[in-house]
């Protein structure tokens, strides 16, 4: 099965169940998966599948009545497909030649350019419990990826997996380097001038993945093997493949030109540059692996307006060439992936970004809504491997942001109020939220406010305040101002939260922290810097019973506050909480430290102000 697909059918599992020490999927068992590589010299190959599973729970039948095999026109053909049933009473079903469909792969659909990126689609009818599923298929690839080279990477996933075999059929010429953890290897008879290497599945436990943790492939059972010696020689093949694709023809000269008049600063160029290809060229998402690895010309992007982001990269380098400024596409996971295997491997590299070793600076021109100069946090404390060099440097962790949040209620003796709230996002947070914002019909923004009443189990209406959207600051404001029919439910006593969660509050942020009890996994940990105040005006009659006591809070890396003052019929909330640390990803002893902590701040984020008549 591809490994993209793997990953995403994986992802979504994972997300569906929560777990023991052993999370192994029971639905589903694979009772044989055997893939052999025959390769040639010139790095292509055949590649033969062997894969049979049964279903023993009727809940696995809806994902597992398709089989998808990818593969890419251009460089591939599928020469055999035989798939068939094998129903609890031995009897053997056949798949017909009719229920074996060839469609082009949904990510690309709409992209003329990338209509090489093929699925051969195997529907199962009729399937139930009981069922045995069995698929051979033969994946010949003419034309290599990298030619001379080889590369493959493998993991299994949390089902019973036996008989899970990987044999690398190898000319002597090219030896295979590999890094396996959970996969023995198993020694081999081999041929004449061939050398054959196999590692087996070293089936068991599967841990449960944890809300927010690192990738799997960090550390999980996984075999990353290659003829590449080291991420060196990996990069300069990577690169010789996108050799003359970034040429500067007169029209991007002449965009370029246009884009960095009256900007002396290189930097400022480098940012104009590439938000230009952010907001003008659509991304189509076809992977790094599956849909090649060379781009297309960059005259070629141009014209389209479309690429995927080996495309988005070429382009920015040859406008960035244009303007006198020289980069190199950076290799990168886009995922939960933050270690390298000792073995270089395309299967881990999923994204292409650009660096600017003058500028000491990354841009990720695919990113719609992060403003250049700042970077995704699905990028950011990343290894990365610059092509140009084949040097392995790491993306920054940290970068700024910063959310506000100012809240006001004025509370009528029926219990109704008027409020108004403004909404301050500055650095890297300010362009999702604009962006966001920019998306959203003018009638539906109009709906908001109803809406977050209605989340606070409220009635009323008010005016949502988009703000300045023509822009990419680094500061985006936002502003919503109503009315509530049942704000506070007098006479009394009652009481009245301090906290309100709105599109990413400072309550948000922290139960999305905190939200396993325990861990045993690193996990994905990123700043954060949240204020915020909530006030209350009370009229003339209403007595303040009781009031939530001031909080401090502080750890190595966790600092929060929360203060609350009473000045005649004024009551204001004041918080703040921040989180640094010198990575984005943190360990599960990190966790255990500041879990009271974080237990203490939700408790707090849950307080109220107990009012009388």
């Amino acid at each position: 099965m591809p490994l993209r697909l793997l990953a995403v059918l994986c992802c979504l599992l994972y997300s569906l169940r929560a777990g023991a020490a052993d999370d192994t999927d029971p639905s589903l068992v694979i009772d044989s998966y055997v893939q052999q590589y025959t390769v040639a010299t010139n790095g292509g190959y055949r590649m033969t599948v062997d894969h049979a599973k049964t279903i023993v729970q009727a809940r696995a039948v809806q994902e597992h009545s398709q089989y998808y095999i990818s593969y890419n026109r251009a460089l591939d053909v599928v020469e055999t497909i035989d798939a068939h049933i094998r129903k609890r009473d031995g009897r053997r079903v056949p798949v017909a030649s009719a229920q074996i469909k060839d469609q082009q792969e949904a990510v690309s659909s709409d992209a003329p350019m990338f209509q090489d990126t093929r699925l051969k689609i195997i529907v199962f009818p009729g399937i139930e419990a009981g069922d045995q599923l069995v698929v051979h298929y033969v994946v010949r690839r003419h034309t290599p990826l990298f030619p001379g080279h080889f590369e493959d990477l493998s993991f299994s996933r949390s089902f019973a997996n036996p008989h899970f075999q990987l044999i690398y059929d190898m000319p002597a010429s090219m030896p295979l380097y590999a890094d396996a953890v959970g996969f023995a290897p198993v020694q081999l008879a081999s041929a004449p001038g061939r050398k054959r290497y196999q590692w087996h599945y070293i089936d068991g436990p599967n841990p449960r993945i944890e809300d927010g943790s690192v990738s799997y492939l960090d550390y999980g059972k996984r075999l990353a093997v290659s003829t590449f010696p080291g991420y060196g020689a990996f990069a300069r093949a990577y690169d010789a493949r996108s050799a003359g694709q970034a040429r500067v023809t007169p029209a991007i000269a002449a965009l370029a030109a246009q884009l960095v008049a009256h900007l002396p600063d290189p930097r400022a160029r480098a940012l104009a540059l590439s938000d230009w290809v952010r907001k003008h060229i659509r991304y189509v998402g076809v992977y790094v692996g599956p849909g090649g690895v060379v781009p297309h010309a960059a005259a070629m992007v141009l014209a389209k307006r479309y690429g995927d982001c080996k495309d988005h990269a070429i382009l920015l380098e040859s406008l960035l060439r244009a303007a006198g400024i020289e980069s190199s596409a950076a290799l990168v996971n886009s995922g939960n992936a933050y270690r390298l295997p000792a073995t270089p491997t395309l299967g881990i590299f999923n994204h292409v970004i650009t660096y600017v070793p003058a500028l000491d600076l990354f841009l990720d021109s695919t990113a719609e809504s992060i403003a250049a100069g700042y970077l995704p946090m699905g990028v950011m404390d990343k290894p990365v491997l610059l092509a140009k060099t084949g040097t392995l440097t790491r993306t920054p962790s940290r970068q700024p942001e910063r959310n506000r949040s100012f809240t006001w209620f004025a509370i009528d003796k029926d219990g109704r109020s008027s409020f108004s709230m403004a909404k301050i996002n500055e650095g890297a947070v300010a362009e999702p939220y604009r962006q966001a914002v920019r998306d959203t019909k003018e009638a539906d923004r109009q709906l908001l406010v109803e809406q977050m009443l209605q989340g606070l189990g409220q009635r009323g209406e008010g005016v949502f305040d988009a703000g300045k959207l023509d822009d990419s600051g680094d500061e985006y404001s936002m502003r919503l101002s109503g009315n509530s029919d049942n704000f506070a439910s007098l006479p009394g006593p009652v009481g009245l939260p301090t906290s309100f969660n709105f599109w990413g509050g400072l309550g948000e942020t922290v139960v999305a922290f905190g939200q396993e009890r325990a861990r045993t996994q690193d996990f994905v940990c990123p700043a954060f810097d949240t204020e915020e105040e909530t006030g209350f005006t009370f009229p003339d009659g209403i007595r303040i019973i009781a009031m939530p006591r001031p909080v401090a809070l502080h750890d190595a890396n966790l600092d929060y506050s929360a203060r609350y003052t009473l000045r005649g019929n004024v009551v204001v909330a004041q918080r703040r909480a921040t989180f640094r640390h010198d990575g984005m990803v943190c360990t599960a002893a990190e966790y255990q430290r500041m879990q009271p902590l974080l237990n203490s701040m939700i408790a707090d984020l849950k307080s109220q102000v107990i009012i009388g008549d």
